[in-house]
């Protein structure tokens, strides 16, 4: 049997499994869960995942997303849609 297993990486390292697959370019929060503009606010961490990568083993496959911190003027476009 075969598993599929995904996570995201931070900008600092730091790694954690997320329940699904994410798109280059989707803006997520700290969980991995994808954000829709406009926010409510722009005072939020949030991520773009900016590089999918996959390592298959034997009977699964992990899928790593790399992501990049949002800075406060891409912040601001975004919550205003």
């Amino acid at each position: 049997m075969r598993s599929d297993e995904y996570y995201i990486v931070f900008p600092e390292g730091d790694i954690q499994e997320i329940p699904g697959l994410l798109r280059i370019g989707e803006v997520v929060d700290l969980n991995g869960r994808p954000l829709r503009a406009p926010l409510a606010s722009s005072r939020i961490i949030a991520f773009r995942v900016s590089r999918v990568r996959r390592k298959e083993e034997r009977s699964s496959t992990a899928v790593y997303h790399d992501l990049e911190l949002l800075g406060v003027d891409e912040l601001a476009a975004y919550a205003r849609g």
